[in-house]
């Protein structure tokens, strides 16, 4: 009886870490991420999962190796899913997410239900609720860094686009100037008071000696 109280119990558990994956991967599916509803499911039970097993083998000395190997697996998953995009990178949110998912299957794993109903909820809040927060600040963001890719070394390219900046009272500063394959890249950071990017996209497309652009 005592044996199935405990089988019980290790089903409660795996139970609720698949509903705090499900709750957190439907966020990440309604947005058409890498890691979606599945995934934080799996993740989330798996560390549940591994978190039991982990205390049952405390005894022979192993669970604080199998705990610290589950943040370093976790740690590979989400670097899986970290990408660059032009200059940009992509998938923080995601990584973070996938870490953060682990982290509560391992709390269900430990008992701890309320600090895992609690993050869930702050995380929850960020995912969702926060979102017009974020997009109403970077509405603010007047800044975008520019890479461009010149035809042969581009001779007259950077004194066009400065020139192009500066009667446009666009504030600008050339990060980095590298030769590639005969090409040149140019690497500017470019600041526009009224976020006015598609003036500066057009002279882009425009212009002769302009191979292509990443924003």
């Amino acid at each position: 009886m005592h044996t199935m109280n405990i089988y019980l119990e290790q089903a409660a558990q795996v139970s609720v870490a698949f509903v705090i994956g499900g709750i957190l991967g439907i966020e990440r599916e309604f947005r058409s991420k890498a890691a979606g509803f599945r995934t934080m499911i799996l993740i989330s039970v798996g560390s549940c999962l591994f978190t039991i097993l982990s205390k049952e083998s405390a005894i022979l000395g192993a669970g604080d190796r199998i705990a610290s190997n589950i943040v370093t697996g976790i740690g590979f998953i989400g670097a899986g899913v970290i990408f660059k995009e032009g200059i940009s990178v992509k998938g923080l949110t995601t990584a973070a997410l996938i870490w953060i998912t682990a982290a509560l299957g391992m709390a269900v794993g430990y008992h701890d239900y309320p600090v895992a109903i609690v993050v869930t909820v702050i995380v929850v809040i960020t995912l969702f609720i926060l979102e017009p927060v974020h997009q109403f600040i970077h509405k603010f963001h007047k800044v975008k860094d520019y890479k461009i890719i010149t035809v042969g070394i581009g001779n007259n390219l950077r004194e066009d686009l400065e020139s192009f900046f500066k009667e446009n009272d666009l504030g600008f500063r050339c990060m980095k100037v590298v030769k590639e394959n005969n090409d040149a890249i140019f690497l500017y950071r470019i600041s526009s008071p009224d976020r006015n990017y598609n003036l500066v996209n057009q002279f882009l497309l425009e212009h002769s000696e302009v191979k292509s652009f990443d924003v």
